[in-house]
């Protein structure tokens, strides 16, 4: 690329911070870590890096996430941009959120524990460096606006869950208690899940069936003009 007809202009460094979202313990979860370096060092940190030549903002985000999940395929989502004068202490810098969405049956415990880095209740988030409190905030706001609209509550996660399990996760992103009854009737009806036989004991005698998201008949579902609303 031929960069001659803007070296007169300002360089900014650009750094992408991550929301990694959990569900754990019936609770909606945040990953956040000590931040390793000046300013602000050992202060509470969401996932971040830099842009480096040749790499895209959506590489640089997947990047910070293997580094700190080990997972490939992640779901993403740019949330908004920070620019600020002021909001990085260390120097000029834009920043980039994304929120991501992970599987915590497939987190490896032993990654965040070399980064120093721990799962925390969205309710009980300390105060975090820079600016990064509002880029929480901001991508609840667009995760909460994207699960009314889209089925990207099931990539939290794997290959089956319960329906109290995926009530719980719903209630806790919302924040708000809803009907057991009309949830599950709601779900039922859009025939996007395939039932299982199989049933999870862990909570009660009777149990809870197993059930996993199937992509093919939510796509029939959407070709038959519905709508989907959670």
């Amino acid at each position: 690329m031929n960069t001659q007809y803007y070296e007169n202009n300002s360089k900014f460094l650009i750094a992408v911070d991550c929301i990694i979202f959990g569900f754990k313990n019936n609770e909606l979860n945040i990953l956040l870590t000590r931040r390793p370096v000046e300013p602000l060092k050992n202060e509470w940190s969401l996932m971040g890096g830099f842009m480096e030549n040749g790499e895209s903002l959506d590489d640089a985000a997947k990047k910070v996430l293997y580094r700190y999940t080990q997972q490939t395929g992640i779901y993403m989502e740019q949330v908004a941009s920070y620019g600020e004068i002021d909001r990085d202490t260390g120097g000029r810098v834009i920043s980039v959120a994304f929120y991501a969405l992970v599987r915590l049956d497939e987190f490896d415990t032993s990654i965040a524990k070399k980064f120093d880095a721990t799962w925390i209740n969205i309710n009980k988030l300390p105060t975090l460096v820079f600016d990064h409190n509002k880029m929480v905030q901001d991508a609840l706001k667009v995760l909460r606006y994207k699960v009314s609209l889209e089925p990207i509550i099931f990539e939290f996660f794997g290959e089956k869950f319960t329906l109290p399990a995926l009530q719980n996760l719903y209630e806790a992103i919302y924040q708000t208690e809803i009907d057991k009854r009309n949830f599950r009737r709601k779900l039922i009806s859009m025939n996007i899940l395939n039932k299982y036989e199989e049933k999870d004991k862990s909570s009660s005698k009777r149990g809870a069936h197993y059930y996993s998201f199937d992509h093919g008949k939510y796509v029939q579902f959407l070709k038959k003009g519905y709508i989907y609303s959670l």
